[in-house]
């Protein structure tokens, strides 16, 4: 654990922003130690006031009230003002390190391998939730450390000038509590809190997916399966949790034994000095003060276990998820027996190059340099050479040996059965698959893909339109002829504007959200469109609007489609079948 915190930890206490950090931490460790002088010194009027009292000391007690009130107006806005500066310290940490997790996880489409060859679960609710775990939690046991290490210090002198046997007694006493704790409690909760916060975001996780699909299973009328597998996900919830309440019981059984007993412990050691007259009664108020808080010091970790195994599976996930985005950043060339296997990659290729999954660098192995790993090129057209294509796990060849080149001004039809690989060769193009051999070039911007179900994003009507390109500045008659061009202008009244927000993806038909993307590509008006069956929730009217609009423009593009009326508005056909590929004249 110690090893995972100190790599997600470094990044912040590492950073740009880890001297302003350090000045807030300083901060905090002075107010820790006036906090902790002000609780030695009540400790010790506390003992005032009660030999006071026994002694029937008027002007006695008087003083020990006024000078303990006193210390209460210091003490009480130092110890406000630390749990401020805490706080701000912690939302400071948990800004900076989801900004860094956020970039990680969106750099170079590692969201989109982590979901395709990682076995990383729910990444959303470890940036979203452990982080904040982490951050508070860590913060909080490192100004209880220093609280503790301070209270043992003062309290030390204390309890030693009262009476040295009760300080060793504590000093056994703490040792054989944290021992016996860790031994019994430690692995196990570790282990079931880390299995809890996956159960509880896959449980999370389903519930998320029947709202996004609310229509579709709506017309399924699939409520019942929908319901018999959420009620599976929370009691897989409910039955780890059960087993944790019943192991948390187990430590509060012996947490609560352990520091009860602390209250009697004190006073039944002195008892016989005090009864003797050695020793006023107030001592035993002041030694049961510097007891406790010193046991509280020596034993943080038996006051703190269910916390410090809360803060270890959030520390263990963490450290997971940075550790699979570094993987897909710098894979290993040298797969392993047991992941060859698990891939079935067929055994003349072990010699080669196989990169680990989801990474978009070329590894060469150092002995022959073969590459099993289709080379990217950045260029002005888009062409394929000699490029066979495989499943990201290496286990189905897709394409073989296809050729093609589509000059800029041309355009590009690509046919064939459903699940010969029409699709797989735009996820190629793109980057997202590279498994395979051969060598792809295509322009590294300019390139505008349409998926068959357009992306809607969270905002507004205009946001939609310049989608992904939100920053750009389109007045709004340009906006509103564009959705003229896509028979898209009854949205504007229909949402009361461009600047109207809602669910886009549910109150728009899937036809209207093609045209939507229609629209945003018309105005990004990119050197390269890849269209994926981005007509086919659409009449034959409306496609021939749209591609009519697509052929007055100078985007070179490339579709996929089923249609026949499509072979009309492209240069080439391109038709794939099983494994191989070839190349048709267009009509």
């Amino acid at each position: 654990m110690l090893r995972q915190f100190w790599r997600i930890g470094k990044l912040y206490w590492l950073s740009e922003k880890k001297w302003q950090a350090i000045a807030l931490l300083f901060l905090l460790l002075c107010l820790s130690l006036i906090g902790t002088v002000v609780t030695v010194v009540l400790s010790i009027f506390l003992g005032e006031l009660e030999s006071s009292l026994a002694a029937v000391d008027s002007n006695r007690f008087i003083q020990a009230v006024v000078i303990f009130l006193g210390i209460l107006l210091i003490g009480v806005p130092i110890l406000a003002l630390k749990t401020y500066l805490q706080t701000q310290l912690s939302l400071s940490w948990r800004q900076w390190l989801t900004t860094y997790f956020l970039n990680q996880y969106l750099h170079q489409r590692n969201f989109y391998h982590l979901t395709t060859t990682s076995d990383i679960d729910n990444p959303d609710q470890r940036i979203a939730e452990d982080i904040q775990n982490f951050t508070q939690q860590s913060l909080y046991f490192a100004v209880v450390l220093c609280d503790s290490i301070l209270l043992l210090i003062g309290f030390s002198g204390v309890l030693w000038q009262i009476a040295p046997s009760l300080m060793v007694f504590l000093i056994i006493y703490a040792v054989v509590g944290t021992v016996f704790t860790t031994i019994v409690f430690g692995k196990t909760l570790v282990g079931i809190n880390f299995e809890q916060l996956k159960r509880e975001a896959d449980f999370r996780y389903g519930l998320i997916r029947v709202r996004d699909h609310a229509e579709a299973i709506a017309f399924y009328q699939g409520e019942a399966v929908e319901s018999q597998e959420l009620w599976q996900r929370f009691l897989r919830v409910f039955s780890n949790f059960t087993h944790l309440i019943r192991w948390q019981l187990g430590l509060d059984l012996f947490q609560n034994s352990y520091q009860y007993i602390t209250f009697l412990l004190p006073t039944f050691i002195l008892a016989p000095r005090i009864l003797a007259g050695e020793l006023e009664i107030g001592v035993s108020a002041q030694a049961g003060v510097a007891f406790r808080s010193i046991l509280l010091a020596l034993g943080l970790i038996i006051s703190q276990f269910e916390q410090l195994s809360n803060l270890a599976a959030a520390v263990t996930r963490l450290d997971e998820l940075q550790d699979s985005i570094k993987k897909l950043e710098n894979p290993s060339p040298n797969l392993s027996p047991k992941k060859r296997e698990a891939f079935n990659i067929p055994p003349s290729l072990l010699g080669k190059g196989v990169r680990g999954l989801g990474s978009t660098n070329n590894l060469k192995n150092q002995k022959d340099g073969e590459e099993y790993l289709i080379n990217l090129v950045e260029d002005s057209c888009i062409s394929f050479h000699n490029v066979t294509l495989h499943t990201p796990d290496y286990q189905k060849i897709l394409v073989k040996d296809l050729s093609f080149t589509v000059s800029p001004g041309e355009s590009l039809l690509i046919t064939g059965k459903s699940g010969v690989g029409k699709t797989s060769v735009l996820r190629a193009l793109a980057g997202l698959w590279q498994a395979g051999t051969g060598t792809i070039t295509h322009p590294k911007s300019h390139l505008l893909f349409l998926p068959q179900r357009p992306y809607m994003i969270l905002g507004s009507l205009r946001e939609q339109l310049l989608y992904p390109q939100g920053n750009k500045s389109i007045s709004e008659d340009e906006l509103w002829q564009v959705l003229q061009q896509v028979n898209l202008t009854d949205l504007i009244e229909r949402f009361n504007g461009l600047d109207s927000i809602t669910d886009w993806g549910r109150v728009l038909s899937i036809g209207e959200q093609q045209r939507l993307a229609f629209a945003r590509l018309l105005l990004q008006s990119p050197q390269y469109a890849i269209l994926d069956e981005a007509t086919s929730a659409l009449d034959e009217t409306n496609q021939t609007l749209l591609y009519q609009q697509l052929q007055k423009t100078d985007i070179t593009y490339i579709s996929v489609g089923h249609r026949s009326s499509l072979r009309s508005f492209h240069h080439h056909i391109l038709e794939l079948s099983n494994i191989y590929a070839h190349q048709k004249p267009s009509h």
